[in-house]
């Protein structure tokens, strides 16, 4: 039930004291025509209905989130704590720069850290999000080009298995999207890589690893030949906690990283937010970046803008507390922390991996990174359970779904990424629910068509709810 059906006419919280100061009203032409709709509830109301719908919400801390692609590892909660510092939360974007100096320091000390795990010379915290980050990377290639009169490079070169992000966010930047197929192998066709390169050619935008969880051993041959076309490299850091601190996207050859600040560097995200997309660049593109970069020694910090600056890309200085978590999560795990993080997570993708593939297809079985892709089409065919049957199932079994029907390359494709803060114990549990679903779409099909039946909300009409949203209660 809604908090505006709860409403009770005449209900309030407290009572507050007499107006002691004029009441000064608008003019008629910037008052309301209509009441403004505010439920009216008791304080008792109102706790106990943000109660039920936190129980009804799922979060890792509730269980097993292996949403591929997501990287919904545990955030500890000493982020959380520094996060909260008064000093960080009771200061104002228009406060003078001498009295922030710590929080400059904290911009300065992640740029330090974050530049040395991806093997940038820079790096902005503006974009608020992934998304937002490539378009800021992008423009920073297409400021690049342009800079240098080459107005011809109108093309952006994605493979097939990207984030659908990717070439959207070449397209709002202008560009052309040129697609090329994967090989059977999951990787980069260099031959069609090849025959796409010209003079025409502004960038390619990969991640590496790749969307159905695999390292293209052609990593370097792939930037070089971008680069000898005249392109630019943006690396996607979607995939970055597979192999942050052992393997570097500036060393592979990106001229241009955006890193997801709450997914790899442990920030509660979903829901809208919070985000942080940070992109670091090459000193090729430094003229170019989001205005206010710190500058300075400690106790002397001061913004400054790149001398070609496209400009802001995002209010003030971006989603600072978030920073501040991802900083934190860099300083607590250390130079020998971070690799060991990534390293635990392609562990436990290979782990689950391995114990499920006598069952299921696996889309490419090989060594995967940080996830892993199912592909169900068979069992589809053969009992009429699809992805999304075994997804719904998995919710009356008390774990998340993982990532369903993507990527694109895969029919009835499942994503798996169990991430590198689960325990032997749990991925053991998470298996067995995997397996008995499997052995359930066998001998009992119809169980699963009408999955979930334990959780609060049932099987949605999902086709009718996208063509039909109702998005605002009417009253």
């Amino acid at each position: 039930m809604l908090i505006f059906e709860k409403s009770r006419t005449g209900r309030h919280l407290t009572l507050l004291p007499k107006c002691d100061v004029p009441i000064v009203m608008p003019e008629e032409k910037d008052t309301r025509t209509l009441d403004l709709h505010l439920p009216e509830l008791s304080e008792n109301d109102i706790s106990r209905h943000y109660t039920e719908l936190e129980k009804k919400s799922r979060g890792v801390n509730d269980g097993f989130y292996p949403l591929g692609s997501c990287t919904m590892k545990y955030n500890p909660r000493i982020n959380e704590d520094m996060a909260a510092l008064s000093g960080f939360t009771e200061i104002h974007p228009l406060q003078p720069q001498s009295t922030v100096q710590g929080c400059m320091e904290v911009f300065k000390t992640a740029e330090y850290y974050l530049t040395e795990i991806t093997g940038m010379d820079h790096m902005t915290f503006q974009p608020a999000a992934g998304a937002h980050g490539e378009f800021t990377g992008i423009l920073l290639i297409k400021a690049y080009h342009t800079s240098r009169g080459d107005t011809k490079r109108n093309k952006i070169i994605v493979p097939d298995s990207a984030h659908g992000t990717n070439p959207a966010t070449a397209a709002m930047a202008g560009y052309k999207i040129i697609n090329i197929d994967s090989r059977e192998d999951g990787c980069v066709d260099i031959d069609k890589l090849r025959e796409v390169v010209g003079e025409d050619t502004a960038g390619l935008m990969l991640t590496n690893p790749n969307t159905v969880g695999l390292f293209d051993k052609n990593i370097l041959q792939i930037t070089k030949i971008v680069h000898e076309a005249g392109g630019l490299c943006y690396y996607d850091g979607a995939n970055l906690n597979a192999v942050m601190g052992t393997v570097r996207p500036g060393d592979m050859g990106f001229d241009v990283v955006h890193l997801n600040l709450h997914k790899t560097f442990s920030t509660p995200h979903g829901g809208g937010g919070p985000g942080s997309g940070a992109v670091g660049c090459k000193e090729i593109l430094a003229p170019f970046l989001p205005k206010d970069m710190v500058e300075g020694e400690v106790g002397k910090y001061h913004f400054v803008n790149a001398p070609q600056t496209i400009g802001r890309v995002k209010e003030f200085y971006g989603n600072f507390l978030v920073v501040v978590r991802a900083l934190t999560y860099c300083m607590t795990l250390g130079k020998e922390g971070i690799p060991e993080a990534s390293s635990h997570a392609v562990l436990n993708a290979n782990y689950m991996m391995n114990r499920l593939k006598d069952l299921y297809d696996m889309a490419y079985d090989e060594v995967c990174m940080h996830e892993f892709v199912m592909g169900l089409e068979g069992l589809k065919k053969e009992t009429g359970v699809s992805a999304m049957d075994i997804a719904k199932g998995l919710l009356d079994n008390g774990i998340h779904p993982p990532t369903m029907y993507f990527p694109l390359i895969v029919h009835e494709a499942l994503m798996v990424e169990p991430t590198e803060t689960e325990s032997k114990e749990i991925l053991d549990e998470a298996i067995e629910v995997f397996r008995k679903l499997y052995h359930d779409a066998k001998t009992a099909a119809e169980s699963l068509h009408m999955a979930p039946v334990s959780t609060p909300i049932g099987r949605l009409d999902e086709v009718g709810a996208a063509r039909n949203p109702i998005l605002r209660h009417k009253f």
